[in-house]
């Protein structure tokens, strides 16, 4: 029989016996079933709740909400989950804190028209193929040093090299999927420790943007190809990954992946995917990797 884990970790306050208390109050009261003690991975930080069973996403959304308040996120993993081998994660907002193609943008003085289309595309609002052609349209003469200075102002989320080091050391393959462009996965990769990275490519004649995208365009079924396509190279199962993202483009990988994880997530991935990071920084997922045997 498989049993679970639900795993609580605090942001700004202290995570309590009280925070506790009322999860495994909820977990009882829904005849979801407590499978022991509950223990501390880091006082006050993270704790673990031992379950019999996975709770519904309508149960998990009444223990976030309870949680809410005090910024206290939680997640729920099998207790005998196997050893994570592989890591996708998506790169805008995800690993990087903005959107490079609305920071790119910014150069040419059209970020809230474009800023605009990233967020409806981004919850699942719009065709992202349509989405993407229509926005590097809009950037058709920009000088292509607006690349490198949007490079230079895009900052990585906390936690980010602390987590790619962890997972590094349990020697984790680790990949960067992004529906951004390769021009910035290449060098954020570099800078945070992924093995491998995938993007799109912006078209240019060596002076400015001439407003179309290569193709194929690398979209949501492009991220899940690749878990995929990871997966096997590495002779692993999808149960042995973990994929993090934050938008609808990201869905598709999420839920095939063993652990999907929801960072910072806009309405539609936050209302669909069991497990989110909506308040921790990316580094407090050690707290349930370490747990994977």
């Amino acid at each position: 029989m498989t049993y679970f884990i639900a795993t609580l970790i605090a942001s700004d306050t202290p995570l309590s016996i009280v925070h506790i208390e009322k999860t495994e109050a909820i977990v009882t009261d829904n005849n979801i079933g407590l499978n022991g003690k509950p223990s501390w991975i880091a006082p006050h930080t993270a704790a673990r709740i031992p379950l019999q069973n996975m709770p519904t996403m309508e149960q998990v959304k009444d223990i976030r909400n309870m949680l809410y308040a005090d910024k206290v996120d939680v997640l729920f993993t099998p207790a005998n989950a196997p050893k994570i081998k592989l890591f996708l994660a998506d790169m805008d907002s995800t690993i990087v804190t903005t959107e490079t193609l609305d920071e790119m943008a910014d150069k040419a003085g059209i970020k809230d028209q474009i800023a605009a289309i990233t967020k409806r595309a981004m919850n699942g609002e719009l065709d992202f193929h349509a989405a993407l052609i229509e926005r590097v349209g809009l950037l058709k003469g920009l000088p292509i040093t607006a690349l490198k200075e949007t490079l230079d102002e895009t900052i990585l989320c906390d936690g980010a090299k602390d987590l790619l080091a962890h997972l590094r050391e349990q020697d984790v393959t680790c990949v960067l999927v992004s529906g951004g462009f390769t021009y910035f996965t290449d060098a954020i990769a570099k800078k945070c420790g992924f093995h491998h990275n995938h993007g799109n490519s912006l078209n240019h004649d060596g002076v400015v943007l001439d407003g179309t995208v290569g193709m194929p365009i690398l979209d949501k079924n492009s991220k899940l190809e690749f878990l995929k396509s990871y997966a096997s190279d590495l002779n692993i199962s999808v149960d042995e990954t973990i994929a993090i993202g934050d938008g609808a483009n990201d869905l598709p990988m999420l839920c095939a992946a063993g652990l999907g994880i929801g960072y910072r997530p806009k309405p539609v991935v936050e209302d669909t995917v069991v497990n989110i990071l909506k308040w921790a920084d990316l580094d407090k997922l050690v707290y349930v990797t370490q747990y994977y045997q």
